[in-house]
């Protein structure tokens, strides 16, 4: 146990650059995602076939493919066709793509919870569909998205650690290395899993907070 803990003292400074690399990546995927997420689901509303069959096609796709292959594809594939990304922007738009699906399907399942006839009582004071929507409907979905949002985010931050595979020097990608000089899995893992669990405890207390003090202006 003594040496475990010697081990972990030492490599917990070691792990911040990847921690660093971890968080930039996932704030960045978790922000273009909900833009993703949220576009996806305005094309879908607006009943234009041709934007919902594609919006269709980006879900399938992302449903039907594990995230790896996702990442793979963006990072080695698409460089074949004169599309070249670097490990980080490649990574960052696989996470996006790939939480936007997702994020689609929430903002899509709150806006359609709120109750047709605030829309139509808003088209009725002079709105048109776009104000209505952005003043009446959107702020009601946003927070009745938020825990299922911050579930999105949580999973997000964990599928980061996949960057690994197209060069990211993140978290698990430390911790392999760190496993390969050391001869000595357990503790450098134990390490990286606090890393995890600190940042999924800070963002799920934040969006906590964030949900409680939406529902004290609902009152």
């Amino acid at each position: 146990m003594q040496e475990f803990f010697e081990v972990v003292f030492i490599y917990i400074p070691r792990f911040i650059p990847g921690v660093m690399m971890t968080l930039q990546l996932s704030v960045l995927s978790i922000v273009l995602g909900t833009v993703f997420g949220l576009t996806a689901t305005l094309f879908k509303m607006t009943k234009i076939k041709p934007l919902e069959k594609v919006i269709d096609v980006y879900i399938s796709i992302v449903r039907g493919t594990p995230l790896l292959l996702q990442l793979i594809f963006i990072f080695n594939a698409l460089p074949e066709i004169g599309i070249t990304f670097s490990p980080f922007i490649s990574a960052a738009i696989g996470l996006a793509f790939h939480s936007g699906a997702y994020i689609s399907e929430i903002f899509r399942g709150a806006i359609e919870s709120i109750d047709g006839g605030q829309r139509e009582a808003a088209i009725s004071l002079g709105m048109n569909k776009w104000q209505a929507m952005k003043r009446i409907t959107l702020p009601q979905a946003f927070k009745r998205s938020v825990p299922s949002l911050g579930n999105q985010f949580i999973i997000a931050i964990k599928d980061s650690s996949l960057a690994s595979a197209i060069t990211i020097t993140e978290t698990l990608m430390l911790t392999r290395q760190f496993v390969a000089a050391t001869f000595n899995p357990w503790p450098i893992f134990f390490v990286a899993g606090l890393y995890y669990m600190l940042i999924t405890t800070i963002l799920s207390k934040a969006l906590l907070r964030l949900e409680k003090r939406l529902k004290v202006y609902e009152r």
